[in-house]
């Protein structure tokens, strides 16, 4: 064996066995490992697949957060442009608009990190500037060049994801060839992307992007051998709440697959997720404590 891949074996043993990490972001830390971290969605938009304008007014966005942080959230992800499958994009005026006085206000009313979920640079350095201290890019640095540089500058974690296309396009063609050894290598692509631009390797989340580009199997297949990506050695996040492939098994619209997202949220953090991003906070953490009492006996 070589000393290269002597190596690398190494490190792939130390990163597959390694549990806990400590993400840094302004004024605290996430500590990933002992306790599956949820994370809040707020979708500031009048199209998502399942809470499309219920939150698109200022009032009944920081009430919803609120209410998430009270019933145990750890990070208010929010979001301005709905990236579910067939969506058309907006324009970096509209989504700023959407988000900017909600992140404001909710930065004063809760203690959490508050996540903006988004692609394009500018909005990402508008919403760190209100008051957001992570970036959640669901084009993994890839889609906007400069997303890295305004990461690196602000300090901020970074959550890269996988994805297969534009969210307008991405279910047309899923991914064809390997699909855990595509997703990694898009996800390997993206870290150098981030650490070629200053940013600190313990500042990455990777996110493999169940629903953005896979078919119904892929995504199973994702959550299954979810525990693969530990060989990458970064914290690893996921997002299955309520995503089509549920529904389609369990043949029910999006309202009633609440208990199949909450299987699909079990066996995620069984298999190594740190992070589960979901809509229904309450239920998800009576699910991720016994999770977590089972994975810390």
């Amino acid at each position: 064996m070589s000393k290269l891949t002597e190596n690398i074996t190494e490190n792939t043993i130390d990163n597959f066995k390694r549990r806990h990490f400590d993400v840094t972001y302004p004024n605290g830390i996430l500590r990933l490992g002992s306790k599956t971290y949820i994370m809040g969605i707020l979708n500031v938009t009048p199209d998502s697949f399942y809470d499309g304008k219920r939150y698109n007014t200022i009032e009944n966005a920081i009430d919803h957060a609120i209410r998430m942080a009270e019933e145990g959230a750890d990070i208010i992800d929010v979001g301005g442009e709905s990236t579910r499958p067939g969506a058309y994009p907006i324009s970096e005026k509209e989504e700023t608009k959407r988000i900017i006085p909600v992140i404001k206000i909710l930065s004063k009313k809760i203690g959490l990190p508050i996540s903006v979920d988004t692609y394009k640079a500018k909005v990402a350095e508008k919403a760190i500037d209100a008051g957001a201290s992570i970036i959640n890019d669901i084009g993994g640095l890839q889609m906007d060049k400069k997303m890295a540089k305004v990461a690196d500058k602000a300090k901020v974690p970074v959550i890269i994801m996988h994805k297969k296309g534009t969210p307008r396009t991405m279910q047309k063609y899923p991914v064809r060839k390997n699909l855990l050894s595509e997703i990694m290598s898009y996800l390997k692509k993206s870290v150098s992307i981030a650490i070629g631009a200053g940013i600190d390797k313990n500042k990455i989340i990777i996110d493999p992007g169940v629903g953005f580009g896979k078919t119904m199997q892929q995504n199973f297949q994702i959550i299954k051998k979810l525990c693969e990506f530990k060989n990458m050695g970064f914290p690893i996040l996921v997002g299955t709440s309520r995503k089509k492939f549920i529904g389609t098994v369990l043949k029910a619209p999006v309202q009633e697959c609440l208990y199949g997202t909450l299987a699909t949220v079990a066996v995620a953090a069984m298999n190594g997720a740190h992070i589960v991003r979901v809509h229904d906070v309450y239920e998800t953490v009576q699910i991720v404590k016994i999770c977590d009492a089972i994975r810390n006996s």
